[in-house]
C-alpha cells in the first residue's frame, strides 16, 4: 500500500489517534488480532520498511552510504525493506547478517532475496560522497536481555561504526538491546540516533534512561495495527508534525495584525538584553500579529537598537504599565535578571493579570523566591510555565524528587497547582490537568546552546494569541522549535557545534510548513 492512499491513511491516523504510548504487549496483542483475521504479515513489513525509508530520507535528503545490520527475525526484514528502497533512490546500500539466510526467518529471508536482487542505481557512485547512516535492524520490541553470539557482535559493530565514520544511526522500531517497557539498556546496547517506532510509540522509548539510546523519536503509523490497539494505556502520547498541523489555526482573508495575537514581552535586563530580541524574534515567526517588548529603562536603548523593526520596544520603569497595557498574552521572564527595585509588581503582575501568561526563565525564578513551593501559585488567568530541571527544582523547594521520570513529575506540578507545564529537555514533557500528557518528538544535541529557551517562550506566546490553548500551544511550539533546529542542519548548513538560537527562529517558517506537509 505504499500510495498516496497510504500516505492519507498515515495522516489521517496521527491526527484521530496521535501517537499513542503503550507496552510492547499492547502492540504485538494487536498484531496476533490481525494475523488471526487473515490479515498477511508481508505487506505490513512492506509498509513499515516504507515509511521508515521515507523517515531516513527526511533527515538526509541527499544519497549517501548506509550500513544494514540485519538480524534473523522480521526486524531484520524491515531493515532490509528500508535498503531496497534506499537502493531505488541512488543509495550505495550494504548488509551485515546476523547469521546464516537459512536461520533466518521466511519472510525476511525472502526480503533479503528481494534486496540482492535489487541493483544499485547507476548512480551511486556519487552517493559515497554523501551522507553515512546505519540501520538498525537486529532486534524487535520482543527481544529481552544481554546480547549475545552474532547479534551482539553486530551491535557492536553497529556503535563503532557510528564513532569511527561518524554515522547516523537509525534504529528500527527500538534500538537493538533497550528494554520495550522499561527503557533499561542491556550491555552493549545499540546507540541510535533516530529510533522509527512502528505503529506505536513503546513506553520504554521516553523512558528517561532510554533517551541516549533512542535519540530522535518518529513514529511510523501503521493504522491497521494502531487500530486494532483498544487503548492508550500511559494517558501520555507522542507529538507529531501531523498533530501539530491540525490544531494551528487557519487564518481566514479577513485577519489583520490585531486579530492575529497581540503579544506583550517582558524580558531583558543589563547584560542580558539578548533574551528579549530572542524572544521576540520567537513571538514574530511564529505569527504574532502585534509584538511588544517593555524594557526597563535602564537597557531601552540597547533593545531598541537591536530589536527587529517590526517589533515595539517600550521603556518602563517598573512594569506596572503592564497591567494596563492592551495585549492578548504576555510572555514574561527571559534575561529578567535578580534586580530587587520591581520584584513585587512582577509578582502581583504573575499572580493577578486575567489574560494568558507564559512564565519563563527568571519569571519562574521570582516566584521560586517569593512563594518557596509552585503549588502555593495561585494564578488569576491561565498559566505555561516552561522551566528547565534547575528552575523547576527551585519552583519545589530546590531538588526535583528522587526515583521518579520527568512525565512522573510533570503530571505532580499540574495536580498541585493549576498551571501548564512545559518541562523542557532533551525530551520535553507537556502536562495540565485533565490532558494527555505530550512528550515532543523533534530536536537534537546542537540545541544545547543559550537563548533557545527564549525563543520557544515568545512562539508559545505567539501561537496562545492566536487561540490555541496552553496546552496545545506549548506542545507545538515544542514541536516547531525542534524542527526548526532539525532543518537548519539539513537544509541550512548548519552544524550541531555552530548552530544559535537566532538560525532557529529564522527557520520557524519553515518548520511550520513541515507540520501541514506532514513531516515526521
Amino acid at each position: 500500500m505504499r500510495t498516496e492512499q497510504a500516505e492519507l491513511a498515515r495522516r489521517g491516523m496521527e491526527r484521530m489517534l496521535g501517537s499513542m504510548i503503550v507496552t510492547c504487549q499492547a502492540v504485538q496483542d494487536a498484531e496476533r488480532r490481525l494475523f488471526d483475521a487473515g490479515v498477511e504479515a508481508e505487506p505490513l513489513m512492506e509498509d513499515a520498511g516504507w515509511g521508515c525509508a521515507c523517515a531516513i530520507r527526511q533527515f538526509c535528503p541527499r544519497p549517501g552510504l548506509a550500513v544494514l545490520f540485519v538480524g534473523k527475525g522480521n526486524n531484520g526484514g524491515d531493515a532490509l525493506v528500508v535498503g531496497r528502497h534506499l537502493r531505488r533512490w541512488g543509495w550505495h546500500v550494504q548488509a551485515r547478517l546476523a547469521g546464516e539466510p537459512e536461520e533466518m526467518t521466511d519472510l525476511t529471508a525472502r526480503k533479503l532475496a528481494e534486496f540482492e536482487a535489487e541493483e544499485e542505481f547507476s548512480g551511486s557512485s556519487d552517493a559515497l560522497s554523501g551522507p553515512v547512516i546505519a540501520v538498525d535492524g537486529l532486534l524487535g520490541i520482543g527481544a529481552r536481555g544481554p546480547l549475545r553470539g552474532g547479534i551482539g557482535e553486530l551491535a557492536e559493530e553497529t556503535n563503532a561504526f557510528r564513532e569511527q565514520e561518524h554515522a547516523l544511526t537509525f534504529a528500527i522500531d527500538i534500538p537493538s538491546g533497550v528494554d520495550g517497557d522499561s527503557g533499561e539498556p542491556y550491555p552493549g546496547a545499540v546507540m541510535a540516533d533516530v529510533t522509527l517506532t512502528i505503529s506505536a510509540v513503546k513506553s520504554g522509548l521516553v523512558a528517561d534512561q532510554a533517551l541516549d539510546h533512542v535519540g530522535r523519536l518518529v513514529m511510523i503509523p501503521m493504522p491497521e495495527i494502531a487500530e486494532e490497539i483498544a487503548e492508550n494505556e500511559e494517558r501520555a502520547f507522542l507529538s507529531t508534525g501531523a498533530w501539530v498541523a491540525e490544531r494551528l489555526p487557519r487564518r481566514r482573508f479577513s485577519w489583520h495584525k490585531g486579530t492575529a495575537g497581540r503579544v506583550a514581552i517582558v524580558a531583558g535586563s543589563r547584560g542580558l538584553t539578548g533574551a528579549a530580541r530572542l524572544s521576540s524574534l520567537g513571538a514574530l515567526h511564529g505569527g504574532a500579529g502585534l509584538v511588544t517588548v517593555f524594557a526597563h529603562e535602564s537597557i531601552y536603548e540597547i533593545v531598541a537598537a537591536s530589536a527587529p523593526p517590526e517589533v515595539m520596544v517600550r521603556p518602563t520603569r517598573d512594569y506596572a504599565d503592564v497591567a494596563e497595557f492592551n495585549a492578548d498574552v504576555i510572555a514574561i521572564g527571559p534575561g529578567l535578571g535578580t534586580e530587587t527595585g520591581y520584584e513585587e509588581t512582577l509578582l502581583d503582575l504573575m499572580r493577578s493579570d486575567a489574560r494568558p501568561m507564559v512564565i519563563d526563565a527568571d519569571g519562574l525564578n521570582l516566584l521560586g523566591r517569593k512563594l518557596g513551593r509552585i503549588d502555593e501559585f495561585s494564578p488569576g488567568g491561565p498559566r505555561l510555565l516552561t522551566p528547565h530541571p534547575g528552575e523547576l527544582a527551585r519552583l519545589l523547594g530546590g531538588n526535583l524528587p528522587e526515583g521518579k521520570s520527568r512525565i512522573e513529575i510533570a503530571r505532580e506540578v499540574v495536580e498541585k497547582c493549576p498551571v501548564a507545564l512545559l518541562f523542557k529537555g532533551s525530551r520535553s514533557v507537556i502536562a495540565e490537568r485533565d490532558e494527555l500528557t505530550a512528550i515532543n518528538s523533534t530536536g537534537h544535541p546542537g540545541m544545547a546552546t543559550g537563548g533557545i529557551g527564549d525563543v520557544l517562550t515568545g512562539l508559545c506566546a505567539a501561537l496562545i494569541g492566536q487561540g490555541m490553548s496552553l496546552h496545545d500551544a506549548a506542545a507545538s511550539g515544542s514541536w516547531l522549535i525542534g524542527r526548526a533546529a532539525e532543518i537548519a542542519l539539513t537544509e541550512r548548513k548548519a552544524s550541531p557545534e555552530s548552530l544559535s538560537a537566532g538560525q532557529i527562529a529564522e527557520a520557524l517558517g519553515a518548520a511550520f510548513d513541515s507540520a501541514r506537509s506532514g513531516a515526521f
